[in-house]
């Protein structure tokens, strides 16, 4: 086990004997499997808004959950007090709501480290003074608003947080884990002729402040917070100008990158274990049968260094690793906890992830994304005689039971000759994911992994995550416009 952890858990005074004893009161005949996960996050924002530092929060949470699992039912109970009495008291709540009967296990516990180490970070930004975070939204802001008279207004935001964890499972396994996550985020906003937009644009990791002061991915000259600055700022004031969107039926172009949200929202959750097992997914029953088109190949991948969806091991004690969910169109695998592979017969595959000590884990994904084809970007485009470019996506919905999604496209252009013409405004993708996959027909070589912001929901429950894509054509995709 690594050191912070095993600190973590003596300054409670929670030795392996006191973690093997609350075992003993969450076990019994009737019981398949017990976990106990015990966090500390450390976590701190701080944002400016019309040139000032308006808001700065600051908060620390710690806890344990302790989790029994009898079949496909699950007893869980949760304290923010970590005590060797309040954690048998919630061993046995668990063990009573899962399947009753008397204490009878006995637990040795193995006590070990991570196989790998996807963030080392040894000063992670928490650590950094809150003035120093602050300045580098000052000068967020100052470059914003020099960039174009037309940005009357900037929102930049600094978050940042620090989680240990230990996971203590009735096999045996104590394994730690400590997870810095930092995120920036810039918002411009600009005006003309009584005409406002917006653009947005933002990054981060399990990586330190540093970071952002590096020069961004590309050859840019400019520090990663910088870049981020000039993109919010460009996306704003080419709305200025933007056409509205037509609607219709069209061939769309998937830029590289964050488009692959539409793969998280429309086909990822539907590759979930738990909605494949109780039969509601729309992918339900179609292991080994072609769900999209040969040119496919869709993987989760946890174990990407500093990347916001990626951990090294999940909240199970479950190391991650690459699973590959559709493999040439035909679908190969789905994403599994360990209770729901369990019941399928199948092994874990590291997707185990909750919230906070206060949830029960869940199959989620960590970084979701397609892996790169043979065709040339731009041959993709020049195929086009007319279409769509989504560049990138804002919000979207979709229903996991029959894959139809909503989505909306904050930077889009029309394709015209198999040319990048008009940008385009209020434009939509309407659709449905299964049915998506299918209509590919041009997979690009430029696979792009997002810049770091993503935010899975699931049944009230957060976690970060990442998406990826390389430009992709997808023929006849409904399209919802506003032009007339």
């Amino acid at each position: 086990m690594d050191r912070s952890t095993r600190f973590f858990l003596d300054s409670y005074e929670l030795s392996d004997g006191a973690i093997a004893r609350a075992f003993d009161s969450a076990l019994s005949s009737k019981v398949d499997y017990a976990d106990l996960y015990f966090e500390h996050t450390a976590f701190e924002s701080v944002s400016l808004e019309e040139r000032m530092v308006k808001k700065a929060n600051a908060s620390l949470s710690q806890g344990v959950g302790v989790r029994a699992v009898a079949g496909d039912k699950t007893g869980y109970a949760h304290s923010n007090e970590i005590t060797v009495p309040q954690l048998e008291a919630a061993a046995k709540a668990a063990r009573v709501i899962a399947a009753g009967g008397s204490p009878s296990a006995s637990v040795a516990l193995s006590p070990r480290a991570p196989a790998r180490d996807l963030y080392a970070v040894p000063h992670p930004a928490i650590e950094v003074p809150l003035a120093r975070r602050a300045a580098l939204l000052r000068e967020a802001d100052d470059l914003a608003r020099s960039i174009d008279p037309r940005i009357v207004d900037v929102q930049v935001s600094f978050a940042t947080e620090l989680k240990t964890v230990a996971i203590a499972t009735s096999d045996g396994t104590l394994v730690g884990d400590r997870r810095p996550l930092c995120r920036f985020q810039v918002t411009c906003i600009a005006m003309e002729n009584g005409d406002r937009q917006v653009g947005s644009s933002g990054g981060g990791g399990r990586v330190p402040f540093e970071w952002f002061l590096d020069p961004m991915d590309g050859g840019s000259s400019d520090a990663r917070f910088q870049w981020h600055v000039r993109e919010a700022a460009r996306q704003a004031l080419l709305l200025l100008r933007a056409r509205p969107a037509p609607a219709g039926t069209f061939t769309v172009v998937l830029g590289p990158g964050w488009p692959g949200i539409l793969l998280h929202e429309a086909i990822g959750h539907g590759l979930e274990g738990d909605f494949n097992r109780k039969g509601t997914s729309a992918f339900a029953s179609l292991l080994g049968k072609p769900v999209a088109s040969p040119l496919c190949t869709i993987v989760d991948d946890g174990t990407i260094a500093d990347r916001r969806g990626s951990l090294n091991v999940d909240d199970e004690g479950t190391p991650t690793q690459r699973t590959t969910l559709i493999q040439d169109g035909i679908l190969v695998g789905y994403m599994q906890d360990r209770q729901n592979a369990r019941l399928m017969g199948v092994a874990p595959t590291g997707n185990g992830r909750r919230e906070s000590f206060q949830h029960i884990p869940m199959p989620r994904m960590t970084n979701t994304f397609m892996l790169a084809g043979q065709s040339d970007p731009t041959d993709i485009m020049k195929s086009v005689d007319r279409g769509i470019y989504a560049v990138s996506f804002g919000g979207g919905q979709v229903d996991i039971t029959n894959g139809k999604f909503v989505f909306s496209m904050s930077e889009a252009y029309l394709i015209e000759n198999g040319e990048i013409t008009a940008p385009l405004k209020g434009a939509t993708l309407i659709g449905n994911g299964p049915d998506v996959l299918t209509k590919v027909s041009a997979v690009g070589s430029d696979l792009m992994l997002d810049k770091g912001v993503g935010t899975c929901g699931k049944e009230g429950q957060s976690v970060p995550v990442g998406v990826g894509l390389p430009t992709i054509r997808v023929d006849g995709l409904t399209v919802g416009g506003t032009a007339r």
